[in-house]
């Protein structure tokens, strides 16, 4: 009899344990305790990818980008998630005024966001850059890095209130080397690793911002620069759930790194 009681006790206590490790394990997946996060440029390419794989996990997604049509498609594909736990509007980042109402919608709705993911991005044509409109190097800069630096300064202040927050902000290879061809990005990549590890002294315990660099993907801005060969590396969709894992799982001591997918 004792030898049973003995038996069920280890029984008990190995499914105990193979349940603590599954716990871990979606822990690390990034599917822990369901998360605010906020995404700009979620229209096409990583940010569409990343926001579907985040409210595939169970997470809150407030997205937004400059084209309606693109908006519409994505809430409706994110529609089968929990439709109603979403947010997404159009909103361009380059206007400060834009992001302003952005700030003010989402706190009043939602609060403030728990991880902001700054995706939003845009690529000069190839071209050398004297060869490069004012007005072409101007976009770049203006959605790259003005347009982050927008979404800082009207989300950092509820983050700081609420002591806690992650800020993660879309880098590039070429934000830590160069190339020919596409001064006006490397430029704003270059820019956003150093806004970066700046507002990352700014910050106080308990908050972090990081670049993240995504690594080689296969999206329209890859094409533009790559033509054909684009089509060699991996797509959005392979790469949202490595990067919404990594991203999930980053810490306040991860603050100021310059991280890659």
């Amino acid at each position: 009899m004792e030898r049973g009681k003995t038996k069920g006790k280890r029984r008990g206590r190995e499914g105990k344990e193979r349940i603590w490790e599954w716990v871990v394990g979606l822990k690390g997946m990034g599917m822990g305790v369901p998360r605010k996060v906020l995404i700009t440029g979620v229209s096409q390419g990583l940010g569409r990818a990343l926001a579907l794989e985040l409210a595939k996990r169970g997470h809150t997604v407030i997205g937004c980008a400059r084209s309606q049509d693109k908006i519409t498609s994505l809430q409706s594909e994110i529609s089968s998630h929990d439709p109603s736990n979403h947010l997404l509007l159009t909103v361009d980042v380059r206007l400060d005024s834009s992001v302003e109402e952005l700030a003010r919608l989402v706190t009043e709705t939602k609060g403030a966001p728990d991880i902001i993911v700054n995706n939003a991005g845009s690529i000069n044509k190839n071209n050398k850059i004297w060869e490069v409109p004012a007005e072409e190097f101007s976009a770049v800069i203006d959605t790259n890095v003005k347009g982050t630096a927008n979404i800082l300064r009207h989300f950092l202040p509820p983050m700081i209130e609420n002591k806690r927050g992650i800020i993660v902000n879309l880098s590039s290879g070429w934000g830590r080397s160069a190339a020919a061809e596409v001064a006006p990005y490397c430029a704003s990549k270059w820019a956003i690793e150093g806004l970066t590890r700046s507002v990352a002294k700014e910050l106080p315990v308990g908050m972090a911002i990081v670049a993240l660099s995504p690594g080689v993907v296969n999206t329209d801005m890859l094409q533009s620069c790559f033509g054909t060969s684009a089509s060699l590396y991996q797509t959005p969709e392979a790469w949202a759930p490595k990067a919404a894992t990594m991203i999930l799982n980053l810490t306040m001591e991860d603050n100021g790194a310059s991280l890659t997918v």
